[in-house]
């Protein structure tokens, strides 16, 4: 083993007398925090308000239960706003509730004044919406209970209570067949059956592009997005899926593995919702779990193109609703108090990323796992067996949960960069575009216009080849990009979008423009018309203008003997050697595979 994650993950180890005494510390230290100087009264109006899961634990709110109590919380106190936000593809609003103490609810204003941000989102995937009703539970508290405001001094919580509007509304109690509970649910696609998990960067869903445009106000610096899993059995209700690491600006990572993940994994042990890595198994959590590669498309790798600290809960599928509720609601809580303690630690590796972000010369498109770099983990599951399965005959898994057991297993949780890019002066986008202006836009990254037309010396990628993924998110993903780059004096006109690369959002540019990123907007088929020959010729015409050429250019004439000597094939076919001739001949169209984002050099 190339070493452990004791450091990053000291919870997962075999409990020593230093941990019980880092719990009691932390239980002490909880208690002992400063207080409102209001009444340490419960508000009724507020505290009273009930929600269906309250009277029922298998029972989740239905969308309009959900927007209901917030309009009555927002109603019963001055501290919560409920913003109607844009559209969704339900044709509902996307709300926002605000959290202020101060009754401030202004982005802008709360920015001055050195607030930050906490961002929560639900029902992402309805069909697990915990999040949904440990939400409602946890704002209530808060705006409640004058004893917690301290935590809110210096934090403001924005929460969408339901995202995924048009897959709650498909509510059922079967889509999710290998699930405990609730008794009823959303659906996981949206009302265009898409899986918004997936749409950060081609925001395909109305949902996601109203989503990039509060996140770009908001500027959170902790975002949580709330789910549940799939996968093995075993014995924690909680899973985490912290933003990749290795992907994440170093100073923010600093701060991550040394600091937020050890802090919050203690203090859910101390509460009694001890967690885990999330679990994603090779095969059982026995042979291994490793780190979660989460890409621009997911909804923390989004946020963290924007040096935002991201994460993803995962409560465990068959674990009681009632459980998987309580134990997101601690998690929230846990990162509030985080938030609160650490404010001026979190402000600092921000600040130090954002200014990294905005003058490093060089950025990372695409990570692998490093499957050499192995840290071990204590990890608490259930012995994974099989035995034949009632309906083939053959074997089949199954975790036998009356053999617990409690032993360290091998962590991947390290990637090393597999693809970078010198970032360019600025990046030239023809206003034909607009799909990909708008998405730039939405996202507030700042551009100027051309005042002229005008020619521009840029370096264009000509593609050279790439594959493309069956059907997917309504996309046909391309992947594997390969490009040879070319030095061109291009046309421009009027109204071209310069996009500087000096600003805070250079990973959520670079990420998106360049062609051979795994979310880039090319890989997401916004540029494909520049696949496709729009010209061609008649092989009865062209071949005497082909000779021609070819007596005119003998180099060319010579380049195409060769060709012919080299390979039996191509001397035998007509039609290649009159397509040799016409792609390097003034006849083939320019534009052809030429991708039309233009980078100025330093």
């Amino acid at each position: 083993m190339a070493g452990t994650n004791q450091d990053a993950y000291p919870m997962l180890f075999p409990k020593s007398s230093l941990y019980f005494s880092t719990v009691i510390c932390l239980v002490l230290l909880t208690a002992c925090q400063p207080t409102s100087t209001n009444s340490l009264e419960a508000i009724p109006e507020i505290k009273n308000l009930a929600i269906p899961f309250e009277a029922k634990a298998n029972t989740t709110a239905t969308y309009s239960e959900t927007i209901r109590f917030y309009q009555e919380l927002a109603a019963a106190s001055p501290q919560l706003e409920l913003r109607a936000y844009g559209s969704t593809d339900s044709g509902q609003p996307l709300h926002l509730a605000i959290v202020s103490k101060d009754g401030v609810f202004d982005a802008v204003k709360l920015q001055e004044q050195g607030k930050q941000v906490l961002m929560i989102n639900n029902a992402i995937h309805p069909g697990e919406p915990c999040g949904v009703d440990a939400t409602m539970l946890f704002l209530r508290d808060y705006l409640s209970q004058p004893e917690l405001q301290a935590f809110l001094e210096h934090t403001v919580i924005i929460a969408i209570p339901f995202y995924n509007i048009g897959g709650g509304l498909n509510r059922s109690s079967t889509s999710r067949a290998n699930q405990n509970g609730p008794e009823a649910y959303g659906f996981r696609g949206n009302a265009r059956n898409l899986d918004l998990n997936r749409d950060f960067i081609k925001c395909d869903s109305y949902n996601a592009r109203t989503f990039n445009q509060i996140f770009s106000e908001w500027q959170p610096e902790v975002f949580v997005d709330n789910h549940t899993s799939n996968g093995a059995d075993y014995q924690y209700t909680l899973t985490l899926i912290p933003t990749q690491h290795n992907k994440l600006n170093q100073h923010l990572a600093k701060y991550l593995n040394e600091r937020m993940l050890p802090r919050l994994f203690e203090d859910m042990a101390a509460r009694q919702w001890e967690m885990t890595p999330y679990v994603y198994a090779r095969n059982t959590p026995d042979d291994g779990i490793a780190g979660f590669l989460d890409l621009p498309r997911y909804s923390s790798g989004y946020a963290a193109l924007f040096n935002c600290l991201s994460f993803m809960p995962e409560t465990h599928m068959l674990k009681p609703f009632e459980d998987r509720v309580q134990s997101v609601y601690q998690f929230m809580d846990a990162m509030l108090r985080l938030m609160h303690e650490d404010r001026d630690q979190i402000a600092a590796a921000r600040r130090a990323a954002i200014e990294q972000t905005q003058s490093q010369p060089r950025f990372a498109l695409n990570w692998q796992l490093d499957s050499e770099k192995t840290d071990s983990i204590n990890f608490k599951g259930y012995a994974a067996s099989y035995k034949a399965s009632a309906i083939s005959g053959l074997d089949r898994l199954y975790y036998d949960r009356t053999a617990p057991y409690e032993k360290v297993i091998p962590f991947y949780n390290h990637y090393k960069t597999s693809l970078e890019v010198d970032k360019p002066q600025a990046y030239i986008i023809p206003q034909a575009y607009r799909e990909v202006i708008e998405r730039l836009q939405w996202n507030g990254i700042q551009m100027t216009r051309l005042e002229r037309d005008t020619v521009l010396a840029v370096t264009l990628y000509r593609i050279e080849d790439f594959k493309t993924r069956n059907a997917y998110e309504g996309h046909y993903l391309h992947y594997q990009t390969t490009m040879e780059s070319e030095q061109h004096n291009w046309q421009y006109r009027a109204g071209d979008y310069v996009v500087p690369t000096n600003q805070a959002g250079n990973r959520y540019i670079i990420e998106t423009l360049e062609p051979q990123a795994p979310d880039s907007y090319f890989s997401w088929n916004f540029f494909d018309g520049i696949l496709m020959q729009k010209e061609y010729f008649s092989a009865y015409v062209f071949e005497d203008l082909a000779a021609g050429y070819l007596s005119e250019h003998p180099e060319l004439a010579a380049e195409l003997e060769a060709k012919k000597m080299a390979d039996p094939d191509f001397a035998q076919s007509s039609s290649a050697q009159l397509n040799f001739v016409y792609r390097r001949s003034p006849w083939y169209e320019p534009t052809h595979r030429i991708y039309p984002v233009g980078r100025l050099e330093p």
